[in-house]
């Protein structure tokens, strides 16, 4: 086991989230054992056990990291064009899937019964429904009917991430073309969409 260095409590806290997070992006969760995850910090297995009683809650921890890392790198401007946002936006989930697709598998199916996890997965849902939902009411569409379009949308995003990460059936540029079509037709029943994304008419 490597040497253990001295940190102050939110030092390690952080050290095991960030060596946990390494190790459940390289394999499967059931993959994952907390001996390794305290060897690859150069901690002892009580130490680690003081900081997160099990392996689920050190995976809450890193989930909920990881989910304010996205929600803090998607912010949208309501003054900028909402469409280039939007593609953003869904790039930069799209590369934190890609990049850690065994945790994203485990959070959407391992795990699928877990509160916590759970929780975590529909808290940034619903965050990312309200910036959504903030930009496209200026337009004086219905606040109701387009925040219940808005988290189906999001449902079906999560679903089709899920399945594009599991078997890769159609590519990644399909999959955001899916997503953004997707949201054009929730949306095109209610509100003028072709306005709310900056576009022409056809």
């Amino acid at each position: 086991m490597t040497k253990r260095r001295r940190l102050d409590p939110d030092e390690r806290r952080n050290q095991l989230v960030d060596v946990g997070a390494r190790l459940f992006a390289a394999k499967p969760y059931h993959d994952v054992l907390m001996e390794d995850v305290a060897e690859q910090a150069g901690v002892s297995r009580a130490l680690l056990y003081r900081y997160f009683p099990n392996k689920r809650a050190l995976f809450a921890a890193i989930y909920r990291q990881a989910a304010d890392r996205l929600l803090t790198d998607t912010r949208i401007d309501p003054t900028g064009p909402l469409l280039e946002q939007l593609s953003a936006g869904l790039d930069i989930h799209f590369d934190y899937f890609a990049a850690n697709q065994h945790a994203v598998l485990a959070a959407n199916r391992a795990l699928v019964g877990d509160p916590v996890i759970q929780a975590i997965i529909a808290d940034e849902l619903a965050e990312l429904r309200q910036r959504l939902l903030d930009v496209i009411v200026l337009d004086g569409s219905p606040r109701d009917t387009v925040s219940a379009a808005l988290t189906s949308w999001l449902v079906f995003v999560r679903a089709l991430c899920v399945e594009w990460l599991s078997g890769e059936a159609f590519s990644r540029a399909e999959l955001h073309d899916m997503c953004v079509g997707a949201l054009r037709g929730a949306l095109g029943a209610v509100t003028d969409v072709d306005r709310l994304f900056g576009e022409a008419a056809g």
